[in-house]
């Protein structure tokens, strides 16, 4: 009996304080989504909607496609500002005090709140993984988006010499618009290829296995680089077998924002990346892929960050941890774009850029609770 009275309190402090967090969350987040959608997109689609450019139905399917993005970025902020709200009204109402003076540690107080933001870590990670690539495929087929690029994919024969280049300025589909081929002769140097032909084609149709090119002018160049003949063809191939089908996924993956890919499509990628050596972009896509880890993970460190910060002494100054809370976010979605340059540039590795943030504020947590004596 002494146990079941003993346990019961605590079950009811546990539900009580998950559920003010709870509450303070959303507001949180819906304040964020409030923010970040006002000033920049729904201008945008209000005007083109005002010229025709979008009907009303569709503006609005636009801004509830934002929105899954949006959350993503606004669930570890608002964890971090709910329950620095939440435990600073814990604290003037002195709840907390009498908490502690029972004899409840830090972690025990705390512990619902770790249980809860787990849960939304899990949410957090399912968005990127299904929804928001979902809600930005909509969007591009909303706007009727061919997608823009300049990709280009490079044949290589033994020795890493060059043997054929293909550029494409725009696809859609499975249809190729305007690619341009250019071919090289590694037979005069063995150490490197001189340009033999450039092939110059209206389109070019993607199917498995194979790249064809159709109306295609061929020009002819001599070992000094001098034109010696132009002619017609009516269509020619130029990528067969598994080399065409990994050039098509390339192009398509490298067109997307690493935000429209799910986790198979992103790892595929990073793999395929690696296999053709293009050194800049696996780096930059896997440490986009790692992010996706520790942005979740994140959601349970700016929880216990915002209980910290939210505990506070009688005479404290209770806006500075308010500051210090919003100074932490601003910094660490400022930094991202940083982060993701050293990754690219092969400064830092992305196990590096992708987690030095998740430590910083691990340790961070741990300074705030030996400053607070808790």
């Amino acid at each position: 009996m002494k146990l079941r009275k003993i346990e019961l309190p605590f079950k009811i402090f546990d539900g009580y304080i998950t559920k003010q967090v709870f509450a303070a969350t959303l507001v949180c987040i819906f304040l964020f989504v409030v923010i970040w959608i006002a000033p920049e997109t729904l201008l945008k689609v209000i005007k083109r909607t005002l010229a025709g450019i979008y009907t009303p139905w569709v503006g609005v399917q636009l801004l509830i496609y934002e929105i899954p993005k949006i959350v993503g970025k606004a669930l570890p902020v608002g964890l971090l500002l709910g329950t620095l709200f939440t435990f600073d009204k814990l604290s003037k109402d002195s709840e907390l005090t009498v908490l502690r003076g029972i004899g409840l540690t830090f972690w025990r107080i705390v512990y619902p709140i770790i249980i809860f933001s787990i849960f939304v870590s899990v949410l957090c990670f399912s968005l990127y993984n299904t929804l928001i690539p979902y809600s930005e495929k909509k969007i591009n087929a909303l706007k009727h988006e061919g997608y823009e690029t300049h990709f280009v994919y490079t044949v290589k024969a033994d020795k890493d010499q060059l043997k054929k280049i293909i550029v494409v300025p725009r696809y859609y589909s499975d249809m190729i618009s305007r690619p341009l081929v250019l071919n090289f002769d590694s037979s005069q140097y063995q150490d490197t290829s001189v340009l033999s032909s450039i092939l110059q084609a209206d389109y070019a149709v993607y199917t498995k296995d194979s790249w064809v090119i159709h109306n295609v002018k061929k020009y002819e160049l001599t070992r000094d680089g001098v034109f010696k003949s132009i002619t017609n063809i009516k269509d020619q191939q130029v990528l067969s077998g598994e080399k065409a089908n990994i050039a098509f996924k390339i192009m398509s993956y490298s067109t997307k924002k690493e935000r429209e890919l799910n986790n198979s499509e992103i790892t595929e990628y990073i793999r395929m990346l690696k296999d053709e050596n293009l050194r800049d972009e696996y780096r930059f896509m896997l440490n986009k892929y790692l992010q996706r880890y520790f942005h979740s993970a994140i959601c349970v460190l700016f929880a216990v960050l915002g209980c910290l910060l939210g505990f506070s002494k009688p005479r404290e100054q209770k806006l500075v941890n308010f500051v210090i809370g919003i100074g932490i976010v601003f910094g660490y979605y400022i930094t991202l774009p940083f982060f993701d340059m050293c990754a690219e540039k092969g400064i830092l590795s992305p196990y590096i850029t992708s987690s030095i943030q998740p430590i910083a504020i691990l340790i961070a947590i741990f300074i705030f609770k030996k400053i607070k004596d808790l």
